[in-house]
């Protein structure tokens, strides 16, 4: 009887292992002891990997982390059923405002998701190529979307058609950021409508 081919191992697979493996170890570990404390060392003890094989693909543990939280969140949406997300344009511009904003409260209060968040918006601060890399990469295509909906709504004449949607969309994307940023106060479903109610239709009398 003819024997069977010894086959290779699959070393595309036993990378993709590798790399799921050392993404779970540096999120993990910033969750639990924090960033300037979480080392490369740590991260492939924990992952069970040697140090090359992490500086094969990441320069420092600040790109590791960069990695692995856009890896999340790409799983994230994989599992909510969404490859691609866009704001919900159902006519009402108020509406889907507070229901996105409602949706990143959620987020930002997911502990998977808020120890990696707050250690790469802090190392973002004092390492320039990392900050851009970070606002390149995760920020500035979640706004794009804002972006879209404010010019959709203009579209429909729902607003002034002489706005810069990029700069509009700070009015209720910054606030929640700079409050959870810097815990100058709780973030809750309550306080998006009250910016997005703020945001569209301002503070003077009607």
């Amino acid at each position: 009887m003819a024997q069977k081919p010894k086959t290779s191992p699959d070393s595309t697979r036993r990378s993709e292992r590798s790399r799921r493996a050392i993404h779970a170890a540096a999120l993990e570990l910033v969750g639990e002891v924090g960033y300037p404390k979480t080392t490369i060392e740590g991260i492939a003890a924990r992952a069970g990997v040697g140090k090359q094989t992490i500086y094969r693909w990441w320069s420092s543990k600040a790109d590791v982390l960069l990695d692995a939280f856009m890896d999340l969140g790409e799983q994230a949406a994989r599992a909510a059923g969404q490859e691609s997300y866009e704001i919900p344009d159902t006519g009402d511009l108020a509406a889907d405002l507070k229901l996105v904003l409602r949706a990143t409260v959620d987020e930002l209060l997911e502990p998977r998701f808020e120890a990696p968040a707050r250690a790469l918006a802090a190392e973002g601060v004092v390492n320039e190529r990392l900050g851009v890399e970070f606002v390149a990469k995760l920020l500035e295509p979640q706004l794009q979307l804002y972006v879209r909906r404010l010019r959709s709504a203009q579209d429909k004449g729902a607003v002034r058609q002489d706005i810069d949607p990029r700069i509009a969309l700070e009015l209720f994307v910054s606030p929640l950021a700079q409050r959870w940023l810097q815990r100058t106060g709780p973030i809750s479903y309550e306080y998006t409508d009250t910016v997005v109610e703020y945001a569209l239709y301002g503070i003077t009398p009607r």
